[in-house]
């Protein structure tokens, strides 16, 4: 545990600090160079990283995207929302997502008082009552679908007939054409003209999601050129849709600047769940290695820690001290918890936030307490929990030449942080503790009868 280095750099403004989100998809934590890989150029992140807190033990609620974003907009592990797994995408919009009435980061910043704003992809239900609108948000720009072509805002489906392709982007409830338009670049446009609207007497709440460097794998030649020629395709263009991505990041934060804004604005940045193997995203038609992971083993999809286990950067001006690197594990859904406590330090949760399963994390930050908590996952009929530096795994992820023939596997993550050896046999005891804490939480959130 890291002595009393994260901590109150300065007594908090009484002013509302303002809120910008960032998630990007299907990145790992190899595809960010302040975590220690250089041959990735992200020069925005990395000064973000410098003057925040750097988490060396982020974690994602779920290792797709669907879920893990709901765990991020709900404070609520997703299979308590009914959003589990990825959501399919279908030109009806009428695909359930969050619930009606459900309790959300937004809905209860604007509760606040603050405008609230959501950039890119959704993923969390196109049906009425789960639009973005519906679920605390001023304002939307952005698709609905798990992933779009990043030049025509299409999304399509190949492979297993009959085949679907369908035209997704949308401000609020309106349709709009903006091809050729890159993707990422255009979320820039939008959100940067959004942030130069604000005002430093109203506070705001941005989401911006992207869609990189999620498939379809694809950018502009300026960004391709900054990596040599000679780099292995895949990873050649993942780190150029990165690049990309982290160009607007730094557009954001010049923006803050420029408006005076920048001491008064939380800003959080995480990838909804690691990188991937799926071959939709090759080149080539075999398991995609253009993302990084490293040095967690794993990928999207499974719940050995590359799955989950993301970066993650905070910068809190006033409420943790810059420069500083945390290395024990928290989660998502702990955000909601954290950024009401920073808005309003004196608030009392009122009746509609019972089940809120996140915990504000800014005394764990400040060594005020210590991190304690147990963490759990489900995908499909994979189970994990950590407590401690101790993580179990019920029937483990199976990829391509990476099958796994144990149906428990435990390790013990400051030991062994690849996961390489399974210890299980030697640790009973533990084994069974754990699992029997697996089961309860499974009942709790209603995965078992």
């Amino acid at each position: 545990m890291l002595p009393a280095a994260v901590g109150v750099a300065q007594a908090q403004s009484a002013k509302r600090p303002n809120f910008l989100v960032i998630v990007t998809d299907d990145q790992g934590v190899g595809d960010v160079g302040c975590f220690g890989h250089p041959e990735v150029r992200t020069p925005n992140f990395d000064r973000l990283a410098a003057s925040g807190v750097r988490f060396a033990n982020w974690y994602a609620n779920a290792p797709v995207c669907s879920a893990s974003r709901a765990a991020i907009l709900t404070g609520k592990y997703p299979d308590r929302t009914g959003v589990r797994g990825a959501l399919p995408s279908q030109p009806s919009w009428d695909v359930p997502g969050l619930r009606a009435g459900e309790t959300t980061l937004p809905g209860l910043m604007k509760g606040l008082g603050y405008r609230t704003a959501a950039f890119g992809k959704w993923h969390l239900g196109s049906a009425e009552a789960s639009r973005p609108r519906r679920q605390g948000f001023d304002e939307f720009f952005g698709w609905y679908s798990g992933w779009l072509d990043a030049f025509s805002h299409r999304y399509y489906q190949l492979g297993s007939p009959p085949g679907k392709i369908f035209h997704d982007l949308w401000r609020n409830e309106t349709e709009v054409f903006e091809e050729p338009a890159y993707m990422t670049e255009l979320l820039g446009r939008e959100a940067q003209s959004y942030l130069a609207k604000q005002t430093a007497g109203q506070p705001f709440f941005m989401y911006v999601a992207f869609g990189a460097p999620h498939y379809s794998m694809m950018a502009p030649k300026k960004y391709l050129e900054r990596f040599p020629a000679g780099m292995e395709r895949d990873r050649r263009m993942h780190l150029a849709m990165v690049a990309a991505v982290d160009e607007v990041v730094g557009a954001l934060l010049d923006q803050l600047k420029a408006q005076g804004m920048e001491e008064n604005t939380v800003v959080f940045y995480q990838a909804d769940n690691g990188a991937t193997r799926e071959v939709r995203a090759s080149s080539d038609g075999k398991p995609y290695h253009g993302g990084s992971n490293e040095p967690r083993r794993g990928y999207k999809l499974g719940l050995f820690d590359g799955g989950m286990h993301v970066p993650a950067i905070l910068r809190a001006p006033g409420m943790v001290k810059p420069g500083v690197v945390w290395d024990r594990p928290l989660i998502s859904m702990d955000l909601l918890p954290t950024f009401l406590a920073m808005a309003d330090p004196g608030r009392k949760a009122p009746a509609g936030e019972a089940g809120i399963d996140g915990q504000n994390i800014l005394p764990v930050l400040r060594a005020e307490r210590r991190e304690e908590a147990w963490l759990y996952w489900s995908h499909e009929k994979q189970r994990a929990v950590r407590q401690g530096d101790w993580k179990l795994i019920v029937n483990p992820p199976q990829f391509p030449g990476e099958e796994v023939p144990d149906r428990i596997w435990l390790s013990n993550l400051e030991a062994d942080p690849r996961e390489q050896k399974n210890v299980a046999d030697q640790e009973a005891a533990r084994v069974k503790a754990m699992l029997e804490r697996l089961q309860a939480w499974e009942r709790d959130v209603k995965l078992t009868p």
